[in-house]
């Protein structure tokens, strides 16, 4: 529980002093898209929901605080007993979404609700950020298989592994990350290292022990040397396998011109009479590169992409917030220049042409009806998960399912294109309704 800002401990300090635990309600939106992303997808929703439902601070956590001598013994044995028992509601994972729409809305007792703010925000805009770029490499891949390589360029083992979730989620195949593969039932690949050649004689005894060890599931690294070199060894190798029943069921390259080399190579195999054998690149890719191959009629099957996904490196932030919507029966909401919100409890609703693309969206006050389909769901309540919180096959189902309903405008991943979402007339009035409160008060 300590993975929180100093500022929410001692807020709840205050609040329990003053007897402030009424029913908060915060909701987490991102303010603007980044430059170049035309929509985001929502994820992270289940990693939100364990960490609530395990709200809770350790003997040893408590411990700790008490020596820093911050705290009252009175507000660290409050602190003791605090579980989460409130109210999740939120978009459904692989959901497309834009900006100012509300993704997740707490509802709790004002200590809880205000608590949660740094991690919840950690980890929906950390997975967001991965789903919406991973969204886009699945998008120009056509249809090729996509595997998650970056674990070890990950800022951490915790984001290694929630990138490939976020990614798989969004539509890549799997994931080289073992654990990642275990935790979340998520399909597996592997290869080789460089290492693995340069510990041979040669790349045919490399390349021969490692065949011997996998059989039926084996990727040979040809370029370690001279890659048009070793494809001609691996035509070679495999003739003298082939008796026995061995295939060579896909070759790697990752470095140079991926487009002229897997020409060559696909010439070489073909040749050899090893068209079954795939072709599977890596090496700083992103959907740019991806694009660039695809167009260009690179024979590519498979892209391992590592680095530039689990980074989100050209937009590796979200402006996103977790902000106070309703306290105590009352609206509020936030007026600072550039950082305005939008008081109440709200619903998403999007509509659909008669091709059941994406319309429009418009956000109004919950319990609404504005036509279209209602995106915000029940996820927790009193505490407690509901049997409807998607798994991640389910979650997985959804991106793939809405995703092509986007406009085609906004699919593009070089052009910019906006999004028509609709603040409805009765969340403008509540905004117009708390602006005379707060300035009568003042």
């Amino acid at each position: 529980m300590l993975l929180t800002d100093l500022y929410q401990l001692t807020m709840l300090a205050a609040y329990f002093e003053r007897g402030m635990e009424e029913t908060a309600v915060f909701e987490f939106f991102v303010r603007r898209l980044p430059e170049r992303r035309n929509f985001l997808v929502a994820a992270g929703l289940e990693q939100v929901v364990e960490y609530l439902e395990a709200l809770r601070f350790t003997p040893a956590e408590l411990e700790w605080l008490e020596s820093t001598q911050l705290f009252a013994q009175r507000f660290l044995q409050r602190l003791e007993g605090l579980r989460f028992c409130g109210d999740v509601d939120a978009l459904p994972e692989g959901t497309p979404f834009f900006a100012n729409e509300p993704v997740l809305r707490v509802t709790a007792p004002l200590p809880q609700a205000q608590l949660v703010e740094s991690r919840l925000i950690n980890l929906l805009h950390f997975q967001t950020l991965v789903a919406s770029k991973a969204a886009r490499c699945v998008r120009v891949a056509g249809g090729r298989d996509l595997i998650d390589f970056g674990f070890r360029r990950a800022h951490g083992a915790e984001a290694g592994l929630l990138a490939a979730r976020a990614a798989y989620l969004s539509g890549f195949t799997g994931t080289a990350t073992v654990e990642a593969a275990r935790r979340f039932g998520m399909p597996m690949f592997g290869t080789m290292a460089h290492s693995f050649v340069q510990a041979h004689a040669g790349e045919v005894a490399a390349f021969r022990h490692f065949v011997a060890c996998f059989p039926s599931h084996n990727t040979l690294l040809i370029d370690t040397y001279d890659t048009a070199r070793a494809a001609h060894k691996v035509v070679a190798f495999a003739a003298s396998v082939r008796a026995s029943g061995v295939g060579i069921q896909a070759v790697r390259i990752d470095s140079g011109d991926l487009d002229q080399e897997s020409r060559a190579v696909r010439r070489i195999l073909d040749e050899g009479g090893l068209g079954d054998t795939r072709i599977f690149a890596s090496g700083s890719l992103d959907e740019y590169e991806i694009e660039k191959l695809v167009q260009a009629g690179a024979p590519v099957d498979s892209f391992g992409v590592g680095t530039h996904l689990d980074v989100s490196a050209d937009a590796p932030y979200l402006d996103c917030a977790y902000k106070l919507q309703e306290y105590a029966g009352n609206p509020t909401r936030k007026r600072s220049s550039g950082k305005i919100t939008l008081p109440g409890r709200k619903q998403l609703f999007r509509r659909y042409d008669e091709r059941g693309q994406l319309l429009e969206d418009e956000i109004v006050i919950e319990g609404q009806d504005c036509g279209g389909s209602a995106l915000i769901e029940p996820v927790m309540r009193l505490g407690k998960r509901l049997d409807s919180l998607q798994t991640l096959t389910q979650a997985r189902e959804r991106a793939r399912d809405s995703l092509p309903r986007l406009p085609v405008r906004l699919q593009s991943i070089r052009e910019h294109a906006d999004y028509p979402v609709q603040v409805g007339p009765s969340v403008l009035a509540l905004a117009e309704a708390v602006d005379r409160r707060v300035d009568r008060v003042d």
